[in-house]
């Protein structure tokens, strides 16, 4: 079954696309239409994209990878952090910072200065400092968190980016291409899907369109996370019980060997007591047969 319906695409208002004027030629396969000089998305083909980046995406969030999204359009701003969130996936909603991929370790730097600063506040190094020095950290604090705050818990490049508007986020997708990272995105009209590895024709500028989208793909790494987590408990038990069958054979063995060991001497001492007889021991039984 679709994760998104033709009804809710239309009602959504996601098959609406930009002025002719405007169009990409490369946009081509994904338009129906023409309509009063605005291109309309085929909605049909909207649906079978979806699906397919949503599995693809259900199948990196499976695996434990993490998925960037990047929406810095007003519009999407607000929908995309709550989305991201609720599936514990980082986002880029303000400015891109350039270099964030490909000067990947800067940025971490970057990230781990707000931690520093954190520690100032609690071991009362900030007592030490002037009214003005305070005051500058604290700037320098916020604005940090404001660009990166929701990236803090990135430790590694992301699997995967998920951009809104690729034609905005240029930089992004031009990072990501250079470092072979697939790029998800949804691409209107106006936009060039070549750079896109999974083209979703959508309509980038409706809210409603955006929420849409966004909320189908988070569905499916909402599943891919909790199948991923099911899988490595079950996993986990596996190994237990082969860990414990492995343990009884061994106990066996280990048993048999020392029973085998306690009866050994045994019959030693009966073979012993036949013929083995010490030299002392023999003399006193010669003096009893006599």
């Amino acid at each position: 079954m679709s994760r998104v319906s033709f009804e809710q695409l239309l009602e959504a208002g996601v098959h609406f696309g930009h002025l002719k004027s405007k169009w990409n030629p490369a946009m081509a396969p994904y338009i129906f239409m023409e309509r009063n000089g605005i291109h309309i998305i085929d909605l049909y083909k909207t649906v079978a994209k979806t699906d397919e980046a949503a599995e693809a995406l259900k199948n990196l969030a499976k695996s434990g990878r993490r998925i960037l999204f990047v929406a810095t359009k007003k519009q999407a701003k607000q929908i995309v952090a709550d989305l991201a969130t609720s599936v514990n996936m980082p986002y880029v909603i303000e400015r891109w910072p350039g270099g964030m991929l490909t000067n990947f370790p800067t940025i971490r730097k970057a990230v781990k200065k707000m931690s520093t600063i954190d520690k100032m506040a609690t071991d009362g190094t900030f007592d030490n400092l002037s009214k003005r020095e305070k005051l500058q950290i604290t700037r320098q604090r916020a604005k940090l968190e404001k660009n990166l705050g929701s990236i803090a818990d990135l430790n590694r490049l992301p699997a995967a980016l998920f951009v809104i508007d690729v034609m905005k986020e240029h930089i992004a997708v031009r990072e990501a291409n250079r470092l072979g990272i697939p790029v998800f995105g949804m691409v209107d009209t106006n936009s060039d899907p070549t750079n896109i590895d999974f083209v979703i024709p959508a309509n980038d500028d409706a809210t409603k369109s955006v929420e849409l989208i966004v909320g189908a793909v988070c569905k499916a790494i909402q599943e891919g996370l909790q199948e991923g987590k099911a899988e490595r408990g079950n996993k986990s038990g596996n190994d237990e019980e082969e860990e414990d069958g492995s343990r009884a054979p061994r106990r066996e063995r280990k048993s048999r060997a020392k029973k085998q060991h306690n009866d050994e001497p045994a019959e030693a001492e009966d073979e012993a007591s036949d013929d083995d007889v010490p030299p002392s021991a023999a003399k006193f039984i010669e003096e009893d047969e006599e």
